[in-house]
């Protein structure tokens, strides 16, 4: 178990700037998360910590030891691929003790044995000790991949989207084995995910990076409630926020919104923190963000809803998802599954203002949010335990 300190990493492939000063500081025994797009940069950073890439600048440390000069043999690092690479040839019991019989960490055949049926009754692979490779599911292999970098007790446990070729039944499954079991074992682990419901589940704490850079760092709901502009926000949710461009005008002592290209105009409800954070931006442009469950729909006219048609309907089992265009404007909303719609169908819309997020048009940061404060205690008093 360690601290893992990365200070101002810059690595470049060619003329590829893979990370551009990125600096972590995981804390010992924590589950730390990298979450972004592909080519964001997670794996080099998961490699600059293990040791196979070197950076051109920054500095790595472990338990504040500077390990740069280190060889990754020398670093007791261990690491779960999204490929299980798994010795073919040797049974589960084999593959898993394979670390104990290298020249390294060489252990007694006893301490071997008590070691990899401690992790296989951890991992519930007592009665498949003796199986070949061939002869396992893809979730079997992927406990014995992550059972044998466990066995060693390395310093750190990195995993580099390990679930990503399971099918999405056995994924939701082994996320839960995958916390009960880093609880179990102690180790510091930082997990590598593109999954926005991996992120959630397994992260103690959650890194955004994109294009090389650290975006925020934050628990899961600081960073989903409470997001620094809207990549973060479209990348902490399932179906995608919306995004609703606007105009802030200001009408009297309140606040009224002007939605782009539309005559639909309301009217914000009055709290005083919010129309502190948002009075710099009257008549300028705005961004709303509001999450697919936060907007209500109906197919007939009724008080306080637009008109918008519908743009697409799609069917995901356990419930579907509408998207209605008004003009340029798109809007997704959930809904049960069994509807009758029709494309192009009226659709009239309305918005749950006070669970909407304001954010800066032109630099797309975040301004504000209703009830922000009591989020925000909510947020950092998890981020403190």
């Amino acid at each position: 178990m360690a601290r893992i300190q990365i200070e101002n990493i810059h690595k470049t492939f060619g003329k590829v700037k893979a990370l551009d000063g990125v600096s972590l500081d995981v804390k010992d025994k924590e589950f730390f998360v990298l979450f972004g797009p592909a080519g964001a940069g997670k794996t080099t950073i998961l490699n600059c910590i293990a040791g196979i890439e070197m950076p051109e600048e920054g500095i790595v440390k472990y338990d504040g030891k500077v390990m740069n000069q280190i060889d990754p043999a020398d670093r007791n690092v261990a690491m779960v691929f999204e490929n299980y690479a798994l010795y073919p040839h040797m049974t589960v019991y084999d593959n898993i003790a394979s670390p104990m019989r290298s020249k390294r960490y060489h252990e007694d055949e006893t301490v071997i044995k008590q070691k990899v049926e401690h992790v296989a009754k951890i991992m519930k692979m007592e009665k498949l000790l003796e199986r070949l490779p061939a002869q396992l599911s893809n979730g079997q292999k992927q406990r014995v991949a992550m059972g044998r970098a466990l066995v060693r007790n390395p310093n750190v446990f990195l995993m580099d989207e390990p679930l990503a070729h399971l099918d999405a039944k056995l994924r939701n499954s082994m996320r839960t084995e995958l916390k009960e079991m880093q609880a179990e074992f102690g180790t510091t682990s930082i997990y590598v995910t593109h999954d926005f419901m991996e992120a959630m589940s397994l992260g103690d704490r959650i890194a955004i990076i994109n294009k090389g850079k650290i975006v925020q760092i934050g628990t899961p709901d600081a960073i989903y409630y409470l997001p620094l502009n809207e990549f973060v926000s479209q990348m902490m949710g399932e179906p995608d926020i919306n995004i609703i461009h606007g105009e802030l005008l200001e009408e009297g002592s309140s606040f009224q919104v002007r939605l782009k290209d539309s005559g639909v105009v309301f009217s914000l409800p009055f709290e005083q923190e919010l129309y502190a954070m948002i009075s710099g931006y009257t008549g300028r442009n705005i961004d709303l963000g509001v999450r697919p469950q936060n907007v209500h729909y109906t197919f007939k006219p009724e008080d306080g809803y637009f008109e918008a048609k519908v743009y697409s309907y799609e069917s995901l089992g356990n419930k579907s998802v509408i998207e209605a265009n008004l003009g340029e404007l798109m809007f997704r909303m959930i809904a049960p599954n069994g509807l009758t719609v029709k494309i192009d169908q009226p659709v009239y819309l309305k918005m749950d203002i006070d669970h909407a997020m304001f954010f800066d048009a032109e630099t797309t940061n975040y301004i504000g949010r209703y009830n922000e404060k009591n989020i925000r205690m909510i947020a950092e008093g998890q981020e403190d335990k």
